[in-house]
């Protein structure tokens, strides 16, 4: 069995992956993890250094879905070639977790974030930004797949003590359970404390809105001022989008962050366990209805409506809970369309290049 460098345990390589991938039958491949991904290749890291890495062709012929290419933080099975400044990427490895989305628009197709994320870090500020609805989809996301969240709010010099803590307490409502920090990027004994959070050798993904401070908070974090950060709209307090691309950083303390492109639509496609796990209260209800396919909208003896006229739940959260349970039922449905028509089409392209080459 291959045996596991130092640097790469530093990547965030643990015991998870290690009862999970058989690393006899690599041969002479190495160990490898997506750092960034471009357009047509892939930047990888063996935890020394990071390199120019592409697909074999091999792998690009056997990918059915988007689900299947790299994205940034997967572990991959590399060849490295002229003296290790070029890699052949030759299959992704099992995924801890998967952080993922409907794509942007009417397209009805998944977009991968990051993968194998330890820990998810929704970051609001404390001005425009702070919206519960929106940070309920978040939260929707990050349980669906099995990645602790936290909540950072920035920019608390903008608000005093008391409007903070009132948000604060709004936000415990949702998520009684939830780690949360308030900061501001002009104080240093924030910046500080927000350090805490980040455990070394484990995975953090930062997600947000633009403008709501994640490129000042990372120059912050690694003491520079490495990334571009853009001025906010004042009518509206939006900011234009400043990170361009996902690309995972290691800090000094050597926890590892997935910086991302602010966020302005989350689509959503098959999240039974994290609504579930989001809308806990909803969930325990839903057992109770009288009629096992109850869509909570309209029937007699649907435990959930009764819990909404009683109190139990408010208007808001029952209003974004079934908004996302259609809009995730319809994209289901529609996914599972289009994946059946693709494989027809592929069934068909099989038969005419079999009827080809039995030709010729």
């Amino acid at each position: 069995m291959n045996k596991i460098s130092v640097e790469i345990e530093k990547l965030g390589f643990d015991k998870w992956y290690n009862d999970n991938i058989d690393l006899s039958k690599m041969g002479d491949h190495q160990i490898a993890r997506i750092v960034t991904v471009n357009k047509n290749n892939y930047i990888i890291s063996n935890g020394k250094d990071e390199i120019l890495a592409e697909l074999t062709g091999r792998f690009m012929f056997n990918i059915d879905s988007p689900l299947d290419f790299p994205t940034v933080g997967d572990w991959v099975e590399v060849q490295l070639f002229d003296d290790d400044s070029f890699a052949v990427i030759h299959d992704i490895f099992p995924r801890k977790s998967l952080l993922k989305r409907k794509t942007s628009g009417k397209k009805v197709e998944y977009q991968l974030i990051a993968a194998n994320i330890d820990t998810a870090i929704i970051i609001q500020s404390l001005d425009h930004n702070y919206n519960l609805r929106r940070l309920e989809r978040y939260l929707v996301m990050i349980n669906e797949s099995k990645i602790t969240p936290v909540v950072f709010l920035s920019k608390s010099d903008l608000l005093d003590a008391e409007e903070i803590e009132q948000k604060v307490n709004d936000i415990f409502k949702i998520a009684p359970e939830i780690k949360m920090a308030v900061f501001s990027n002009t104080s240093l004994s924030d910046i500080e404390n927000i350090k805490s959070y980040f455990t070394p050798f484990k995975t953090f993904c930062l997600l947000g809105s633009s403008g709501v401070g994640k490129t000042t908070l990372l120059n912050n974090l690694i003491h520079q001022d490495l990334y571009k950060t853009n001025p906010i709209r004042e009518k509206d307090g939006r900011g234009r989008h400043t990170t361009t691309r996902r690309e995972l950083i290691v800090l000094e303390n050597g926890a590892i962050v997935v910086d991302n492109p602010g966020m302005r639509e989350l689509g959503m496609i098959s999240i039974e366990s994290g609504l579930d796990e989001t809308f806990n209260e909803i969930a325990a209800l839903a057992d109770q209805c009288r009629f096992k396919d109850c869509t909570h909208t309209i029937e007699e003896g649907c435990a959930i409506l009764k819990g909404k006229d009683e109190g139990v739940i408010s208007d808001e959260r029952y209003r974004n809970y079934i908004k996302m349970y259609k809009e995730s039922l319809y994209h289901e449905m529609s996914y599972l369309e289009k994946r059946q028509k693709d494989k027809k089409f592929g069934k068909y392209v099989h038969s005419v290049l079999k009827y080809k080459n039995d030709k010729g």
